[in-house]
């Protein structure tokens, strides 16, 4: 059953009148108190100043108007197209569409064989990719890992690599430097074809983390921005301040400051490359002011993700958010009830590109292969109330309701039969829906230990690599690979 892309939008935290409120809130914003920045980013300050921006050189600050504002925001492309290498993977964010993944990138897996926490390889990256090429309703793949036993120097090609090699979902990453940028999207031309066809299907984008919250640009990640803008690579304008912390306690003061801080963005990138495609990045967050970390599972953070896709849908740009956290160190009950009440909220949002969704755990720090699989089955429960009630001759099935007739029972009817695979959500297995005793002399085994066995069995049936070996040998002949296959 394909779950993807179905209509959110049921649930909408802010009213119109309040959208309207925030959104002149964070236009004020950005005219009275501005953004400032550092050193390197001199050229795109005269940039914004050449087209009307109010530029303090001594303080290093930028007052955004209005006007300007309102006009580039309108040249951001209303839909963006994210490619799988299969096409029956991509994703039309549009309008109020849902789509749920992976997000990254963690430094901890809990270990399948042992449960216990390491650090992450990039063999581990590699095994999630497969995973996830196989969690039907993950949607695409963002890194969600971070191979810790490579130099930081072959990091953004390996990491790519690693995703390509394992999956044919659309791959999203970071890089860390514009030289790394070009090579990986010199690795992508190769698997496509070439540059032209990467840009006619990108089935790689770039997350940049542009803004450092409270409004201040940052200066590697912002040149980065620009210059996947400048080659048609999709980017995700990333921006997560943690209310408490590096934004206003209240929610509505985050989403005001969040808000004005994605314009700044969107409006830097049309400059730099108009009608570039983009995806409004706003991450709203929550800082847990009794340790100074980060509060991933709060039901706050639904409510404010799912408001956000409000603002963005405002101003008609797609957007990229966060939800499917979780506080809890491993796959329990916690973790359970923390990621279905947020994926369900920016869900019904209708969020169009939620990434977290699958794997995470302790906030971020940490994934898990049992996890993924466990995410799956929330994912795919969001997606079926997306999907909704279907009303019509067929299902209102009144000729089987008159043919059964009073005290009969449609067990064996032809129309239960018809409807039995595809009326109900049916999940990936690792829901238990037998009786006590065919569960004890299976193993009584809980939810966990079910979904570790499934991901065990998925990654051992995956394809090594879904390359082709012609091209991996020109990939392995240019690049320092170290991924050993």
């Amino acid at each position: 059953m394909n779950l993807m892309g179905f209509q959110g939008g049921q649930y909408r935290p802010l009213s119109s009148e309040q959208v309207e409120v925030v959104h002149d809130a964070s236009l004020r914003i950005l005219e009275t108190i501005g953004i400032t920045f550092e050193k390197g980013l001199e050229d795109t300050a005269r940039m914004l100043e050449d087209n009307g921006a109010t530029v303090d050189w001594e303080k290093m600050n930028i007052l955004f108007p209005k006007e300007m504002v309102t006009e580039q925001v309108a040249k951001s492309p209303e839909k963006v197209v994210l490619c799988g290498r299969d096409p029956k993977h991509d994703l039309n964010l549009s309008e109020d569409r849902v789509h749920l993944g992976t997000g990254g990138g963690t430094i901890k897996i809990l270990d399948p064989e042992t449960g216990e926490v390491r650090s992450t390889t990039l063999k581990d990256l590699y095994n999630v990719s497969r995973l996830v090429e196989q969690l039907d309703n993950v949607h695409f793949l963002v890194r969600p890992c971070i191979p810790t036993d490579i130099d930081k120097s072959d990091y953004d090609i390996n990491m790519f690599y690693a995703c390509l090699t394992g999956s044919s979902k659309h791959v999203m990453s970071g890089v860390n430097d514009e030289a790394g940028l070009h090579n990986v999207i010199e690795l992508a031309s190769l698997i496509a074809g070439g540059k032209e066809k990467l840009q006619e299907r990108p089935f790689i984008s770039v997350i940049t983390s542009f803004a450092i919250s409270p409004l201040k640009l940052c200066t590697q990640s912002t040149l980065i921005m620009q210059e996947a803008i400048r080659n048609n690579i999709p980017v995700a304008l990333s921006s997560a301040p943690m209310a408490g912390s590096t934004s206003p306690l209240t929610m509505a003061g985050t989403l005001a400051q969040l808000h004005a801080e994605e314009m700044a963005g969107v409006t830097i990138c049309q400059l730099t490359n108009p009608g570039a495609p983009l995806l409004y990045g706003g991450i709203p967050g929550l800082a847990n002011l009794k340790t100074m970390g980060y509060s991933g599972g709060a039901v706050e953070c639904g409510m404010m993700n799912a408001a956000i896709h409000q603002l963005s849908a405002h101003i008609k740009v797609p957007n990229y958010n966060s939800a499917g956290l979780s506080d809890s160190k491993v796959p329990d009950a916690q973790a359970g009830y923390e990621k279905a009440f947020t994926a369900l909220l920016a869900s019904m949002g209708g969020s169009n590109y939620i990434h977290h969704s699958a794997g995470m755990l302790e906030s971020m720090l940490a994934i898990a292969h049992e996890q993924f699989v466990i995410d799956d089955e929330i994912i795919g429960n969001c997606c079926k109330v997306l999907k909704g009630i279907e009303v019509d001759v067929e299902h209102l099935a009144l000729e089987v309701i008159e043919s059964v007739g009073p005290g009969g029972n449609f067990m064996t009817s032809m129309h239960t039969m018809k409807h039995l695979r595809t009326e109900h959500y049916h999940g990936n297995g690792v829901t238990d829906n037998k009786s006590r005793d065919k569960w004890e002399k299976e193993g009584s085994l809980d939810a966990r230990e079910r979904a570790r066995i499934i991901a065990r069995d998925l990654i051992a049936a995956a394809k090594p690599s879904l390359i082709p070996d012609d091209i991996n040998k020109v990939i392995r002949e240019k690049f320092n690979i170290l991924l050993d296959i």
